[in-house]
């Protein structure tokens, strides 16, 4: 058991835990049924795997690492234990995180499975039985548990035979101290609780734990083993909450003892940083730190009251908003979104006196090894066109030319309140596709001259406003999407249409597809239905591929909970055309678009102090603010994120001095 010092690791030459000789098993659940959700243990899942791959770390074998989600039964969770057990010749490790129970007759900690019920072990998995799992199978020489849930501390007197007469502690005795060595270590005492206070990001305990794994100990060790890092996390935890439920462990024949993880602390990268130009070095620490004990402190704070210990966790452990992005649960062993980069940069500047202001959509003009070229489209406005110069997605260095105006075709200037919305580029950049909600109209534009060419594109009479349809006010054309073939044009509505409504709070949007030439007419024919989030607003498209496969940007404003966005991989392939349907109300869910979110901004990184100078609407991520603009640039074909695509993000202030010009660069991992 934890002795009441906490005494440091014995000192001299020790042997390592090799990871190539090594296997993990990682196993959470989030997804319940009865109990309440557990939604940290996804990132808890994704940051803990991505910290033990990294090699300037641990550096186990992707292959290595077995990751399982919501085991749906005892089976499912125990089988992949002995599979991993099987591999291991030096250590295994098996973690665990979601609800733990105790049985209330045999007052044996219970491993919760989604449907899980209190008071019925049946739905539940026995500690002890993953104790024995761990311990009756393969030959490693040493064997690791962790446990991050309520009462976890259970194991530990299970283990030492302290319920006697019981089978649990009799089976648990039998199994892991019959090992050469073990060590255990729990997230709370016997008979207190976990704390996950924030569902975007990871719990309190895995939080440190990772967080010490990334940042390491600036007056350790080279060489961390896990009896040091659990007493640096339980340091940590105790200075930001000190009346906190504090970690256990237990250390069989030395197993705490010997060399585990490099020291990033204090010892240099193994390799030296790339060229920027190149991309990113793989899980490059100054550029890929993923939820941490602060992130997970932040949480803390705001369920506990306690900003003045959080404020003094940033300051003495400052961390960039950069790493991993939180996505869906499926995709917890892979994430699929990592922030690379932000700026403010453009926020309340001046260009020739002209204010960059109610950026509402973003279009890549060019892609270059020294930077990417683009066109922001400004709202609210007579219309204007700003050339921007955004640096590279590693190193956003946005900087703005002088906007284009747009006009009609005689040169008059268009109404004050132009309020445009979507923007595509054609023909090398030297005309645009511009949608307008005051109309609502799409136009062409020469963009040298600002001027329209040609006629507005027809829009569907029950897509206009009353009286000839039913687009809701201000919420009508708010994307376009062009296919790479310039064969169909995609613009997406921002809302519902009146008769149309939502399914269970998801709004119905329409997405009206065109069909033309590229540089010539389009005419629209198909429609389909997209079923947006609870409560959110279809505000950007991305056309991915000549076949129906869109990118689309979601965004959402609640009072006092601020702004959220996300952002989902579409695919109309399949999806029945709703244009006969005066009602979407109703209509069956395979007539609906398919969508597959990819990640929410919110779970992204939010970084130390001065990572985020200025906070946005989101009172969970400084980072959020009013995110309208979307652009997807080619894939890279070489590095760290070869087969990925650099995606930019851009946030409208809407001209107000309490809102953000805010520019994002991420690497994003797009479903074939």
């Amino acid at each position: 058991m934890t002795t009441p010092a906490d005494p440091a690791p014995p000192a001299g030459p020790r042997s390592r835990i090799d990871p190539a000789r090594s296997a993990c098993v990682l196993i959470g659940v989030d997804d319940y049924t009865v109990l309440d959700p557990l939604r940290s243990v996804r990132h808890n899942l994704v940051d803990l795997r991505a910290a033990l791959t990294d090699p300037e770390i641990w550096g186990i074998p992707e292959d290595r690492v077995l990751t399982v989600g919501n085991p749906a039964s005892a089976r499912e969770l125990i089988t992949p234990v002995r599979e991993a057990a099987e591999l291991a010749e030096d250590t295994l490790i098996v973690y665990y995180a979601g609800h733990g129970l105790i049985e209330r007759r045999e007052k044996q900690l219970l491993l919760t499975l989604p449907d899980a019920e209190d008071d019925k072990p049946e739905t539940c998995v026995r500690a002890a039985d993953v104790s024995a799992a761990i311990g009756d199978t393969g030959a490693a020489q040493r064997r690791v548990l962790i446990l991050d849930c309520c009462f976890s501390g259970k194991v530990l007197s299970e283990m030492a035979g302290e319920d006697p007469g019981k089978q649990g502690g009799k089976l648990a005795l039998r199994t892991l101290h019959d090992v050469s060595g073990s060590y255990v270590m729990t997230s709370a005492p016997r008979d207190r609780p976990s704390h996950a206070p924030d569902p975007t990001r990871c719990s309190v305990f895995t939080g440190a734990l990772v967080d010490v794994l990334r940042q390491g100990v600036a007056d350790g060790p080279d060489m961390l083993g896990l009896r040091h890092l659990f007493t640096e996390v339980k340091k940590r935890i105790a200075d930001i909450r000190p009346v906190m439920p504090q970690p256990q462990d237990e250390d069989r024949n030395g197993v705490g003892g010997l060399d585990f993880v490099r020291n990033v602390a204090v010892l240099p990268p193994l390799t030296p940083p790339a060229d920027p130009a190149a991309g990113p070095p793989p899980r490059s620490r100054a550029r890929t730190l993923l939820w941490s004990l602060a992130a997970a402190a932040a949480g803390l704070a705001v369920g506990l009251g306690t900003p003045a210990a959080v404020d003094w966790w940033h300051t003495a452990h400052p961390a960039p908003a950069t790493g991993t992005c939180g996505g869906h649960p499926a995709d917890a062993a892979a994430p699929r979104a990592v922030l690379l980069d932000h700026s403010d940069a453009l926020d309340k500047k001046n260009v020739d006196y002209e204010e960059v202001k109610g950026l509402s959509s973003l279009a890549l003009v060019s892609e270059g090894e020294h930077g990417v070229e683009a066109l922001a489209l400004a709202d609210n406005m007579p219309g204007l066109l700003f050339p921007l110069r955004l640096g590279t997605p590693f190193d956003l260095r946005p900087v703005a030319d002088t906007a284009h105006t747009l006009r009609h075709a005689d040169g008059t200037e268009f109404p004050g309140w132009y309020d445009g919305e979507g923007l595509v580029i054609e023909d090398g950049g030297r005309t645009a596709l511009v949608a307008s909600e005051t109309g609502p109209a799409i136009r062409r534009f020469d963009i040298a001259t600002g001027r329209q060419l040609g006629k507005d594109f027809p829009v569907p009479e029950e897509l206009r406003y009353w009286p000839e349809g039913s687009a809701q006010t201000g919420r009508s054309i708010e994307s376009l999407a062009l296919t790479p073939d310039g064969k169909h044009l995609y613009a997406g509505w921002e809302a519902p249409l009146a008769a149309d409504g939502d399914q269970r709070g998801r709004p119905l949007i329409r997405i009206q597809r065109y069909t033309g030439t590229p540089g010539g007419a389009y005419e629209p024919d198909e429609q389909y239905v997209y079923l947006a989030g609870d409560g959110m607003n279809l505000v950007e498209l991305v056309a991915l591929d000549d076949d129906g496969g869109l990118l689309a940007l979601e965004r959402e404003y609640t009072s006092g909970l601020g702004t959220s966005v996300r952002v989902v991989q579409v695919s109309l392939d399949g999806a029945r055309d709703v244009r006969g349907e005066s009602s979407l109300y109703g209509v069956p869910p395979d007539t609906y678009a398919d969508e597959t979110p990819v990640f929410s901004l919110t779970a992204c990184p939010t970084g130390g102090p001065g990572a985020v100078a200025t906070p946005g609407s989101n009172p969970v991520n400084p980072l959020v603010d009013n995110v309208e603009g979307m652009a997807v640039g080619k894939a890279w074909t070489s590095g760290a994120y070869k087969g990925w695509r650099p995606l930019y993000l851009i946030s409208d202030d809407n001209g107000s001095g309490d809102q953000i010009t805010r520019l994002y660069s991420l690497a994003l991992r797009l479903k074939p």
